[in-house]
């Protein structure tokens, strides 16, 4: 009980229409970083608390280093 094949219709044999290719240039790393913040902001939040407190504790010792040898 095996069925005849079935007749080929012209849409059936007619090859696929590409699909649009998307002209747009590809979104900046600034746009990137910006997408990434948002998406992991508890991470962004923690590094950008950990590189402030490092640059405050730069300039603070900095600081007393200036006062300590030039007092």
């Amino acid at each position: 009980m095996t069925q005849p094949p079935s007749p080929t219709t012209s849409e059936e044999s007619a090859p696929e229409t590409p699909a649009p290719t998307n002209n747009a240039p590809p979104p900046s790393y600034v746009k990137l970083a910006m997408r990434n913040m948002v998406r992991k902001r508890a991470t962004s939040l923690f590094h950008f608390a950990l590189t402030a407190a490092g640059l405050l504790g730069v300039l603070v010792g900095l600081a007393f280093l200036d006062r300590y040898f030039n007092s």
